[in-house]
């Protein structure tokens, strides 16, 4: 028997809502016997075989079979393309946002790159000990004449024109430029150097507007085709879309243009290439002073890139930048002598250097630096002495007929020289007591006709040796170096040397010119009969005729 408690009920709470009851009779059944035991109130459960259904006839085989290929070739499918779908769908989506998050960082990059502060006026100020704070501009420059107007353009000011500067090498150009950058601590302004290799020409400017012309474009990893391998020229064209893009953007906050100088821009070759390469900033340049977007300012020592300007030009303002007259020049000696040395230099002193170096700033700042100016101002004048000797010195009567050509451009040079001297002999003035040294000058065409060439005297401009002013005039490139021709000429025999080389060439020029024909194996008493036909020359040889002798048998 089973004990009392197992005949009572149990009853177990598991939840508030479950309740597990045990049943309160059994039912056991032993050899035939149906004993009840009170465990459970519940009815009995049917025996297993009152439940048992008959079990279903299998499949055959073969449908079997097939249905589960087939199920297993669409689950297959059905993975499959949705891999493809989701993984075309990731790559389509991160490729996107990729390129236009790239796009957006090329565009803020551009921008960022005219806000305030440049690396190149940092530059600036480490190589001329200049604080790169905002200081009053007279303790470490002398502000020329022209200085206004350059603040003008650099600070936005001057719109609807873009601007060349033109001048002789030292004359204080490029400083303005940077004194006009600091004043406004280079906001909305980009700065390069040009040079002669467009592909260096394209790298600078991509520094100056911080643009990498796709370089780290990684597009590719998505299928998403950068820009095509491609020319120097065409990465300039992009880099100038894009800049177009920041200026517009820009227009929209401020009103003021950009700025873009590109400074040398006689370094650029005078070839096909280099000419495409104006003609590109030029077209761009003219456009954005239309719109007022861009404010273009190039910087050239030479007078070709003028010419090559003029040419399409029409909203291009030129800016010649001269030597200080004589008034400022000595102030800007005393000013630098005061800052080397703390020296205060008499009237005189200043008078005697301006005279023998004139008022190029890097003359004077040379000079200020000495302990004796005197004897650098005699320095100065031998260094453009042997400069202009060592490239254009003629070789008199004796020279070789190989040396010919050399010597017809060293001789124009001497020739145009020779031709400024004298015409100082006949100006009236060449010394003003207020504006300082009047040089003599010619016109460009009659420079060309006393050399008697048209193609040499943009190469003397491109060596220092002349200067040609924006209004076509041609000079000597300094103060120093026309003194070098008042010594060369002066010297014993000079015109008889030059005189000679004239003549040499022209002889050696003559024999170039000249053929000669020799007749050889004449039969006795015989001659050549030449005679000018129509469609050419006619020889005929003629034989001595035979004589009756003394008229006998």
């Amino acid at each position: 028997m089973l004990p009392a408690r197992a005949a009572s009920r149990f009853v177990l709470t598991a939840s508030r809502t479950h309740r597990i009851g045990f049943p309160t009779e059994s039912r056991v059944r032993c050899a035939g016997l149906e004993i009840r035991r009170p465990f459970s109130r519940e009815p009995p459960r049917p025996t297993e075989q009152h439940t048992r259904q008959p079990p279903p006839p299998p499949p055959p085989p073969e449908q079997d079979a097939n249905a589960s290929l087939f199920s297993k070739m669409v689950e297959a499918a059905a993975t499959s393309f949705a891999s493809i779908l989701v993984l075309g769908a990731g790559f389509g989506f991160a490729a996107y946002a990729y390129h236009k998050s790239y796009k957006y960082m090329v565009l803020h990059k551009m921008s960022n790159a005219f806000e305030p502060g440049d690396p190149v006026l940092e530059l600036a100020a480490i190589g001329k000990d200049l604080p790169l704070a905002h200081t009053s501009a007279a303790t470490h420059w002398v502000e020329r004449p022209e200085q206004p107007i350059v603040d003008a353009i650099v600070a936005g000011r001057s719109g609807g024109h873009y601007h060349l500067f033109i001048g002789e090498k030292g004359t204080g150009k490029s400083s303005m430029l940077l004194e006009a950058m600091r004043k406004i601590d280079g906001d909305g302004v980009a700065m390069f150097e040009a040079h002669a290799d467009l592909e260096i020409f394209r790298i600078r400017l991509g520094k100056a507007l911080d643009y990498e012309f796709h370089e780290d474009y990684i597009g590719g990893y998505f299928s998403e085709r950068g820009p095509r391998d491609t020319t120097a020229l065409l990465d300039i064209e992009r880099a100038l879309n894009k800049l177009e893009k920041v200026a517009l953007q820009r227009r929209a906050r401020v009103k003021a243009p950009l700025v873009v100088i590109i400074n040398q821009m006689h370094l650029i070759r005078d070839d096909d290439d280099g000419k495409d390469l104006i003609e590109l900033l030029q077209q761009r340049a003219e456009q954005w002073a239309a719109a007022n977007l861009v404010t273009m300012v190039f910087n050239s020592d030479d007078y070709w890139v003028y010419e090559r300007l003029k040419q399409l030009a029409t909203r291009m303002d030129v800016l010649t930048i001269l030597d200080l007259p004589k008034s400022q020049a000595t102030a800007a000696l005393k000013n630098y002598r005061e800052r080397y040395f703390g020296e205060h230099p008499s009237s005189e002193i200043l008078e005697q250097v301006y005279d023998r170096v004139g008022g190029r700033l890097n003359f004077l700042n040379r000079v200020a630096k000495s302990d004796d100016m005197l004897s650098a101002c005699d320095k100065i004048k031998e260094l453009e002495k042997t400069w202009f000797l060592n490239q254009c010195w003629i070789l008199g009567e004796e020279m070789d007929d190989d040396v010919m050509d050399q010597q017809k451009w060293a001789a124009a040079a001497v020739v145009l020289a020779t031709a400024l001297v004298d015409k100082e002999a006949e100006m009236e003035t060449t010394y003003d007591p207020v504006v300082g040294h009047v040089l003599p000058s010619y016109p460009l065409y009659k420079a060309q006709e006393i050399m008697t060439r048209v193609d040499f005297v943009r190469a003397f401009d491109r060596l220092n040796l002349f200067s040609i002013t924006s209004d076509a005039q041609v000079r000597a490139s300094s103060v120093p170096m026309h003194l070098a021709f008042q010594e060369i000429v002066a010297q014993p025999g000079f015109r008889e040397h030059l005189q000679g080389t004239i003549d040499r060439i022209a002889a050696i020029e003559s024999l170039g010119r000249t053929r000669e024909l020799v007749a050889k194996d004449l039969v006795l008493g015989g001659k050549y009969e030449i005679r000018k036909v129509a469609g050419g020359i006619d020889v005929t040889l003629q034989e001595k005729e035979d004589g009756d002798g003394d008229g006998k048998d």
